[in-house]
């Protein structure tokens, strides 16, 4: 009776042993985005892991406490240490991650980042809307809203965010090219990627100015905390808040319409990107036009960067539905 239970436990220890090294010959991913806690990358991070698991990679994120660029080049540092296979970031800073992002490459580590264009030391760049096509449909949507006049204000992440700026850039043209009657309040604001510091801020510039008329939001939590301010000063229907926001936070306040709409891509659909991309290249795939990648399609690559337009109207049509699917 012993010997039998000598021999479980030994094979129970072979088939832990077994595991653990089948575990450890997996390929690794660590994903960094720019805070974690908020519902847009608790998506990304479901997408990262469904991915990984059906691709076989040891797929993981890393949400920093805030949106500091120090703070993701401390993760990326962490990565590179561990001799993860690949790296995906969500960039906080283009400029302050580019000598991390060069000594991971230096060391055989694939480089993919996600929100920023033209990023220098990657081996690609993806994104699921191009930064004139987002900006612009934000920009002619925000006019219908006002009736093509008022004084508008602009959020975004931060001043170094990438693709917001260039978002707004490309939004704020927009407005000045095709509807002359609208006027932007000052320069843009860096914060939306916390909703504390966006009603701060929009609660400011209502009281600062009685006939601004709308905001911009780039940042998922930006409509969220303009949203709320609207609702205090109960500014609902006279005040326009649009931009990209996670359905499932913001579905009561655009139902209210304290937020009045915006588009959106799906973080969790970015996630699984993340992982197909990093799979491809760890495997050796080269990537040119006409490759087919899931969740993009047959790309058509510039550069590094591989950007198709996959954009989502948040309304009050579409918003229980987006909720539903956990975004």
């Amino acid at each position: 009776m012993f010997g039998k239970v000598l021999k479980a436990l030994a094979f129970a220890v072979a088939l832990a042993t077994a595991s653990s090294a089948m575990a450890a010959d997996k390929p690794r991913l660590g994903v960094v985005v720019k805070i974690g806690g908020i519902p847009w990358f608790n998506a990304m991070e479901v997408g990262i892991k469904e991915q990984g698991e059906k691709l076989g990679l040891d797929a993981f994120m890393i949400g920093p406490t805030s949106a500091d660029p120090a703070l993701q080049v401390r993760a990326i540092e962490d990565l590179i240490a561990q001799g993860v296979d690949a790296i995906g970031v969500v960039p906080n800073d283009a400029e302050v991650l580019e000598p991390v992002l060069k000594k991971a490459r230096d060391q055989g580590i694939k480089v993919i980042t996600h929100e920023s264009p033209d990023q220098k030391n990657v081996d690609w760049n993806f994104e699921l809307a191009s930064s004139d096509g987002f900006g612009e449909a934000h920009a002619d949507l925000l006019a219908e809203k006002m009736g093509k006049a008022g004084r508008y204000a602009v959020f975004v992440g931060s001043l170094t965010v990438p693709l917001h700026n260039a978002w707004a850039d490309a939004a704020i043209a927009h407005i000045q090219a095709n509807y002359p009657d609208m006027a932007l309040v000052g320069d843009r604001h860096g914060v939306a990627e916390s909703a504390d510091d966006s009603r701060r801020t929009a609660l400011e510039l209502i009281s600062a100015n009685p006939d601004l008329k709308g905001f911009l939001a780039f940042g998922s939590q930006g409509p969220i905390g303009a949203g709320r301010a609207i609702e205090e000063r109960r500014k609902t229907g006279d005040i326009h808040v649009l931009g990209p926001f996670s359905p499932g936070q913001g579905s009561k306040l655009i139902k209210s319409g304290a937020i009045s709409g915006g588009f959106m891509w799906n973080p969790r659909e970015a996630g699984q990107v993340f992982v197909t991309m990093a799979d491809m290249l760890i495997k050796g795939a080269e990537i040119s036009s006409g490759t087919e990648i899931d969740g993009l399609g047959a790309v058509s690559p510039d550069g590094t960067n591989i950007i198709v337009d996959k954009l989502v109207p948040i309304n009050t049509d579409t918003v229980d539905e987006l909720a539903a699917m956990g975004l």
